[in-house]
């Protein structure tokens, strides 16, 4: 009995090796001309309303990490955040719309979020003390934060039938809320008005042209507050799920220049609770369906209103507070990054994960505050991506996702490798088309015409350095032990994990020769750095 386990595992094992897949690829990167371009504090994370009280699927994962009982004096909090150099940061949520201003003459009394089941989301309405902006200011202004602040655009609003809401909005409470903000001196990069309450809305609803009249209101007050300012904030809209005529409708009844920044939500995942979020993560065919929103939005944008770009405001992939050990892990990597690299070609300025903290989809821990894997994702992508986005061909299979931006602060460009196979691993070689015309659109497939003649044409990336040598940086992401589950990243085979004295660690790359393949193992992600690359578009 024993022989035959032996056997049986030394089949199972045999079988396992031989199913390791190696594939050579070619991967192109259009160096001549970008084709669309980001802003440089592209990297955003959310700050929710959430109490602790909030839960999905019998978990309660939001602890103490509301914006009104957040421990800001945490540490790890401003090491996190000062990292980034500065971070991008969003304050909004579900229930934000529901938040008032303990500031100036209210109509009602300030009371804390507290449980309501015929409530919006089945809480009270709360209230937000001036003492504590005060604190979140003090964070803000510590570490650098650029801050987009979201406001309660439900206020003086009533419920006209099941969660659509009408009448004009109250301006008062907000307007008092900025001329506060505006007299301590706080800086806010940009003022967002409501939280998905477009198209159907989520909870509650407003129709588009009401909701483009309170914007024509809301700007008129942002032009007469800050009108001594040297700049304005920024005016967003509307924090809510992509709906092509109601996007559309709010651009031409708005009109030019009153909307800054069209904002919207992508939760492609679904629900936190779905057995099939590692499935869906891994599926490269399931990843590029988003792709037709992007896509819209940004059409939508160029037909109706050339004047705004366009921000992914809120985004964790899976809703209901995200994916327990999914959302958290190092497997939740190959999303956002895919995501992030998606979204750049689609001229996305700005991307807002959710969230910085809170739910099972936060870049912090929530108890500990110590990073979760893309916490470090969103770093590297942030020290390393520049706004220049290129275009990238390559004969690989869909497994292999690529990316290319021009390098951040420095000259030649930076790829970004997702190997989703969890039996192949690519050998590459990266070419320049700076001696070549690749027409838009035009398809390369594995063996084709074009990719052979490339092969001949193609200059080779890179330049020698003075010293003769030509080297490339490259940072391997990989999990602890082979698990995707885990919460645990390695760069380069070494853990990430904070310093004795809570520091973000190093992000260190190993340096290569450039003409070597680059090798990208089963399940791994990579950025590479080519900081010779012969790139007109990032000169």
């Amino acid at each position: 009995m024993g022989f035959q386990l032996f056997l049986l595992f030394s089949v199972v094992s045999l079988s396992g090796i031989c199913a390791q897949e190696s594939a050579l690829a070619t991967i192109v990167v259009r160096g001549s001309k970008s084709i669309a371009e980001t802003d440089h504090n592209f990297i955003c994370a959310t700050l929710d309303w959430w109490p602790h009280d909030k839960c999905n699927y019998n978990q309660c994962p939001w602890g103490e990490s509301s914006v009104l009982n957040l421990d800001l004096s945490h540490p790890f909090l401003a090491k996190a955040i000062q990292a980034f150099n500065p971070l991008r940061i969003r304050i909004g949520g579900s229930l934000q719309d529901r938040v008032v201003y303990n500031v100036g003459t209210l109509k009602h009394p300030c009371h804390p979020f507290q449980k309501k089941p015929d409530g919006l989301f089945g809480f009270s309405t709360g209230c937000l003390e001036m003492n504590r902006w005060d604190e979140i200011n003090h964070l803000f202004s510590k570490t650098g934060a650029i801050v987009t602040f979201g406001l309660n655009a439900l206020y003086g609003r009533h419920e006209i039938r099941r969660g659509v809401w009408g009448g004009a909005w109250d301006t008062s409470n907000a307007q008092s809320f900025m001329e506060y903000t505006i007299s301590k001196g706080y800086q806010i990069d940009s003022w967002e008005f409501g939280n998905e309450l477009s198209g159907n809305g989520v909870g509650a609803s407003v129709s588009s042209e009401q909701y483009a009249k309170d914007l024509i209101k809301l700007k008129a007050i942002i032009n007469e507050l800050y009108k001594k300012f040297h700049t304005k904030p920024m005016l967003l809209a509307p924090g809510g799920f992509y709906s092509q005529d109601w996007y559309a409708k709010l651009l031409q009844v708005s009109g030019s220049d009153v909307v800054n920044v069209l904002t919207h939500h992508i939760y492609n995942l679904g629900p936190g609770v779905d057995q099939n979020l590692v499935k869906k993560i891994l599926d490269p065919h399931y990843l590029s369906q988003i792709s037709g929103t992007f896509s819209d939005l940004q059409l939508t944008i160029q037909k109706h209103g050339p004047w705004a770009s366009a921000w992914v405001g809120e985004s964790g992939g899976a809703y209901n507070s995200g994916g327990r050990l999914v959302s958290n892990a190092f497997v939740n990597s190959f999303w956002y990054l895919d995501q992030l690299g998606m979204a750049s070609k689609y001229s996305t300025k700005a991307y807002c994960r959710q969230t910085l903290i809170g739910g099972n989809y936060g870049l912090l821990n929530t108890t500990t505050f110590v990073p979760n894997p893309d916490y470090y994702s969103a770093l590297l992508w942030h020290r390393l991506m520049g706004k220049g986005v290129l275009a990238v061909h390559s004969d690989a299979s869909p497994f292999l996702r690529a990316y290319a931006h021009c390098s951040k602060g420095r000259a030649g460009i930076t790829l970004l490798l997702i190997n989703l196979s969890n039996q192949t691993d690519f050998k590459i070689m990266v070419q320049n088309d700076v001696n070549i015309n690749v027409h838009e659109g035009e398809k390369i497939t594995q063996g084709g015409s074009f990719m052979h003649g490339l092969k001949k044409t193609v200059s080779w990336v890179g330049r020698k350095t003075s010293d003769g040598k030509a080297l490339r940086e490259e940072y391997h992401l990989t999990s602890m032990d082979g698990h995707l589950r885990s919460q645990k990243m390695l760069l380069n085979g070494t853990p990430l994990e904070l310093t004795e004295n809570g520091d973000i660690p190093p992000l260190d790359p190993v340096l290569v020769d450039v003409k070597s393949p680059i090798y990208i193992s089963p399940l791994s992600i990579a950025f590479v750095a080519f900081p010779h690359f012969e790139a007109p578009a990032c000169v």
